[in-house]
């Protein structure tokens, strides 16, 4: 994957850096921590430009949350009500708690995007409850891009920085994203052990 990455940037620039991050917004297990450092790392050889590279790279973020954006939104709150009635032991989680964090959403979402942008893992997922509130559109494309510009700000710094060796950026922030990963799991087999069923309609 390596390979692919710093081919299609190398071989595409501005556009490659828009398709690759395009796809790691969609399909997580790619990592922007080799993307972006990478393509700060030309743009310190002087092979793209640092403004360049952070527009690409915040542009195909953004694009490509559109499709777990809208994906909650067709799948819509009643089906997912309906589902945590049916399999809310899986779920972890009951109509009621839905219900609560759709309106934590509703009344944070924008906070809870812009930050949630900031995290490994979560950055994809963030966009399915952002969707399943009906956040509006407008709101939910400025967090998104205000968290992206950040992260990819922080990226190609650090690969402009430390050009040739812009492959530490990945050594140092990888541990973070199994770190993010463990406590996503350990969170889910407490939740598991500790769910309790909707209580039934008086």
């Amino acid at each position: 994957m390596t390979d692919w990455i710093i081919q299609t940037i190398s071989d595409w620039g501005y556009l490659g850096i828009f398709m690759v991050m395009l796809a790691e917004s969609i399909f997580p297990p790619i990592p922007s921590e080799l993307i972006i450092p990478f393509a700060g790392f030309a743009a310190a050889n002087g092979d793209l430009h640092f403004a360049g590279v952070l527009a690409a790279a915040t542009f195909g973020a953004v694009v490509g949350m559109l499709p777990w954006y809208y994906a909650g939104r067709l799948f819509g709150l009643g089906r997912v009500r309906r589902l945590a009635d049916r399999f809310g032991r899986v779920m972890t989680i009951n109509a009621e708690e839905i219900d609560v964090a759709v309106d934590w959403f509703r009344r944070f979402g924008p906070i809870i995007v812009l930050f949630g942008r900031l995290m490994p893992l979560i950055r994809t997922l963030i966009s399915i409850p952002a969707g399943l509130a009906r956040m509006p559109l407008p709101i939910f494309l400025a967090a998104s891009t205000t968290g992206a510009l950040i992260w990819n700000l922080i990226l190609t710094s650090a690969g402009y920085l430390l050009h040739e060796h812009y492959d530490l950026v990945e050594v140092i922030l990888d541990p973070l994203s199994y770190i993010v990963l463990g406590l996503v799991v350990l969170i889910y087999l407490v939740r598991l052990l500790m769910w309790k069923p909707s209580k039934p309609a008086a």
